[in-house]
């Protein structure tokens, strides 16, 4: 499996904060139009997963396989031709200061993770960079 990792971001909000939003995505309705439509458009959520359409590959969903209070929120993606992983992790350093890191395993066959491993990658920091961003104690 391939695998592409974040950087580690800085939150300045609790562990809990961040866990009751990123583990529940109908609060991310709130902020979906700060998520740039250029490449990913028609984002819905629910409590337990969202879907988006992506040019080129269509409708994809991420569901929600594990959440570990306050620490990790993992899925898994449906309607791909491939498996997808995509892991949330969460360290409380003090009390308004929160690492996450995402990573996203990919069961790529060689020549599609030689196509894609540079956009998955940029995708999977722009996607770390935004979620270190968003106003959690409005969310």
């Amino acid at each position: 499996m391939a695998e592409f990792v974040s950087d580690t971001k800085t939150i300045p909000y609790s562990d809990k904060t961040v866990f009751a939003a990123l583990s529940d995505l109908s609060k991310l309705e709130q902020i979906k139009g700060k998520i740039p439509d250029d490449k990913i458009k028609d984002f819905t959520f629910d409590s337990d997963s969202c879907s988006f359409r992506i040019d080129l590959v269509g409708q994809v969903r991420f569901a929600v396989v594990e959440r570990q209070p306050n620490k990790l929120v993992k899925f898994k993606s449906e309607n791909l031709p491939f498996d997808v992983f995509l892991w949330l992790q969460l360290v409380a350093k003090q009390e308004n200061d929160t690492k996450m890191r995402l990573t996203v395993k990919a069961d790529l066959n060689p020549i599609m993770e030689s196509m894609v491993s540079k956009p998955l990658k940029q995708a999977v920091d722009q996607v770390a960079d935004l979620l270190s961003r968003l106003p959690y104690d409005k969310i």
